[in-house]
């Protein structure tokens, strides 16, 4: 006992601990918000890949500290507030638009949904593949050229902004609508979030890869482009041919019937239900269940 005793004295000296008072439990929820935010916007903005790129630089420069790679810290030190004036710069673009999100919001949304859809909202479902497959090869049969890009997880509004906003369920007739020559929504191309159009004659980046094949025009260029900086699934009705493709990560496939492009889709449609959560799924499988007993 008397050896217990003189630990708890030496070491757990609980008169030293600093007190917590209702300021200290503020700042702590402050600064938890901030860095939640943070995270928030980087997930929800195209610097997802440069900071991994970044992550994967400071284990490369920990691991060189760890070896005494003398001239590498060397370099790193000398380079570091340049490296940081750099990161700025990088940034610049997200870091500005987050700003004005910031300014245009009140601060009590903010700390609701995250900014997510409720669930419920704006599913991507086998009705909404049903529609863009026939809304694809209606149009492929009339050589009307469209360009339809599907949102993911790498938000799109930068590129909705640039277009008209339309906010409409996903029909072939309202894409063929849209996509009719001669008619205000036709040039550019639509953004598709869940079941919805949110934008039409939005501008897409052009890839500038030059291995891409010299008979495809602005259209496939822009739906290649659009898969490379994000990774949404972009639809390619070309007007010439009227063949369909699908563009995702940077590759283009072309000439699809419409069973491979509905196949492609309904990938989209498992990854959705993946993400729902297992609350979704049960009470799907309990709909389903209500649904054969009434049967």
């Amino acid at each position: 006992m008397e050896g217990l005793r003189n630990f708890i004295e030496k070491y757990l000296q609980l008169s030293d601990l600093p007190s917590v008072g209702a300021v200290d439990v503020l700042e702590m929820v402050i600064l938890a918000w901030l860095i939640y935010q943070i995270l928030r916007w980087i997930k929800n903005s195209r610097a997802w890949m440069p900071v991994k790129g970044v992550v994967v630089l400071l284990v490369f420069i920990l691991l060189a500290y760890v070896l005494h790679m003398n001239t590498i810290i060397w370099l790193v030190e000398k380079l570091a507030q340049v490296g940081l004036i750099g990161v700025v710069i990088i940034f610049q673009p997200e870091l500005r638009r987050s700003l004005e999100e910031l300014g245009r919001r009140r601060m009590i949304p903010l700390l609701g949904s995250g900014g997510r859809r409720k669930d419920g909202e704006d599913r991507f479902t086998e009705k909404t593949v049903s529609e863009l497959v026939k809304g694809c090869f209606e149009m492929g049969r009339a050589k009307t050229g469209a360009l339809i890009v599907i949102e993911q997880d790498t938000p799109l509004q930068e590129y909705e902004r640039t277009g008209i906003l339309v906010d409409g369920i996903i029909t072939s007739q309202l894409l063929l609508n849209i996509f009719e020559k001669n008619t205000p929504l036709h040039d550019g191309a639509v953004v598709v979030r869940g079941n919805r159009v949110t934008a039409a004659t939005c501008y897409l980046p052009l890839s500038d890869n030059r291995k891409i094949s010299k008979d495809l025009g602005t259209r496939h260029r822009a739906g290649l482009g659009i898969s490379e900086a994000t990774d949404s699934v972009t639809l390619i009705v070309s007007e010439e041919t009227g063949a369909v493709s699908i563009a995702r990560l940077g590759r283009l496939r072309r000439n699809l019937t419409s069973e491979e492009l509905k196949e492609e889709l309904l990938k989209l449609t498992e990854t959705a239900e993946e993400g729902r959560g297992l609350g979704y799924k049960l009470w799907k499988g309990l709909q389903r269940n209500e649904g054969k007993a009434d049967k």
